[in-house]
This record gives structure tokens, C-alpha cells and sequence, in this order.
């Protein structure tokens, strides 16, 4: 911060690093963010505007600025190497406990990827490949990585979806999610939110199998151990924040 304090020399990315400081306060209209940042009002507006076009910024419902996702998804990239280092003795651990194979999905706009996934060693399984990509629309792993999302990201992320807005507020209220034949016929699976250092969910904890194993209930049995594996995954990233 003390560099950007006396100045790069560039002066343009200065202001725009004042105009992104200024927001992580929270939403500012325009007059607001003048006041914060002390920039005449056609800078910031300008400045604003062409942040808002490389999606460092955004507008909420109001029309006020507010930090962008590309910020998001700037911060998942630089934490994704710890949080892979960390996903692979949590998720075998998670199929050991619970006999199902595990997963860890990313989403990645309208699709989520499975980036690590520990499979079982014998019989029927429910085979996600690392590197698979699969809908938002479906499944308790995209539940999770939707239910959080600001209000007008949710909305969007309904449509077309096989989950409704009630059941992304049961999954917000207990922590988890479930899913019975929703992505595909004959899979059940349970899905817990990892969070980056900002309290921000960045990635779902998943097991699934067959309905025929699992249960039409399967959080019943089963949520406790995918909550917990999620959590060791979140306090893994709380700590080493900085390294």
C-alpha cells in the first residue's frame, strides 16, 4: 500500500488502484467514490467504466460500483495451487471414511471442473474424472457453488437449473447440500462449500455413488464427514494466507 501511497510513477494505474481500494470498503455511487478517492469526477467515472470493462468492477442491482469477479477469480488462481497441495489426503481420507469416491469441483463460469478427485478402489463407482467438466444447472456440488452468490449471480444461475431458489436457501441454513438423481439417474451425491481466506466460497467438497448405497437421504449419513472434509480444506487456505 505505501507504494501505491507515493506513486508507481504510472499514474494511471495509481488512480485506478484508488478507485479499487476505495471499493473494497464496499458499493459507492459515483459521487461516493469522488469522495473517496479525491479524483475529479470525470476520472473516476472514466476510470470506473474501464475497470468495469475488464471486469475488476461491476455494478450491484443499485447501479453502484463494486469490486468485479475477475478479482475472484484472480485470488482462486493464485490460491489454487495450495488448495490442490491440500485436496488430495483430504478427499482419499473423506472416500476412506465414507466408502464413496470424492471429488473437489472449481466452478468455472456457466460449468464447474472437477480438479481432484479420489475414486474408489473396487466395484460400482461413480467415475469423475479430474479435468471433467459439468452443468451448473445439476448436481449438489454446483447447488454449493451457487447458493452463495450475490443475489442477481443466483437468479441468473436458476434458470434451467433442476434446483430452486428455496432449496439453495435449505443448502445456505445447514451447510451442505444433497442431490438424488438430479445430475444423472442413479446418483446421489453431498457437497460442503470451501472458503477461501475472504469467507468467500471458492470450491465444493463432493461425494457420490449409487442411490442403491447411498439412499435417497444420503446427507443423513454422510454430511457430517463431507462438511468436515471441506472445513480442514478451508482452514488449510485461512493458513497459509500470505506464505
Amino acid at each position: 500500500m505505501d507504494a501505491i501511497d507515493s506513486g508507481s510513477g504510472v499514474g494511471v494505474l495509481d488512480k485506478a488502484a484508488m478507485v479499487l481500494g476505495a471499493l473494497e470498503a464496499g458499493p459507492l455511487t459515483l459521487a461516493q467514490l469522488v469522495t473517496a478517492t479525491h479524483l475529479a469526477r470525470p476520472t473516476a467515472h472514466r476510470l470506473a467504466v474501464a475497470l468495469e470493462h475488464h471486469r475488476l468492477v461491476a455494478r450491484d442491482m443499485q447501479g453502484r460500483f463494486v469490486l468485479g469477479p475477475r478479482l475472484t477469480e484472480l485470488a482462486s488462481a493464485a490460491g489454487e495451487d495450495r488448495l490442490l497441495a491440500a485436496a488430495n489426503p483430504v478427499l482419499i481420507a473423506l472416500r476412506d471414511h465414507t466408502g464413496e469416491s470424492a471429488q473437489l469441483y472449481r466452478r468455472q463460469g456457466d460449468q464447474r471442473i472437477c480438479v481432484a478427485a479420489a475414486e474408489r478402489a473396487m466395484g460400482l463407482r461413480d467415475s469423475i474424472p479430474v479435468g471433467a467438466t459439468l452443468s451448473m444447472l445439476a448436481g449438489s456440488a454446483a447447488q454449493i457453488l451457487l447458493a452463495w452468490e450475490e443475489p442477481d449471480r443466483l437468479h441468473r444461475g436458476l434458470h434451467g437449473a433442476q434446483f430452486t431458489a428455496t432449496v439453495l436457501s435449505a443448502v445456505r441454513r445447514r451447510g451442505w447440500s444433497q442431490s438424488v438423481g438430479e445430475r444423472e439417474a442413479g446418483v446421489a451425491s453431498i457437497s460442503a462449500p470451501v472458503r477461501g481466506p475472504s469467507g468467500r466460497v471458492i470450491a465444493a467438497v463432493s461425494i457420490s455413488g449409487p442411490i442403491e448405497r447411498m439412499g435417497r437421504q444420503p446427507g443423513r449419513q454422510h454430511a457430517a464427514a463431507v462438511v468436515t472434509a471441506a472445513n480442514r480444506l478451508t482452514e488449510v487456505l485461512k493458513r497459509t494466507e500470505g506464505i
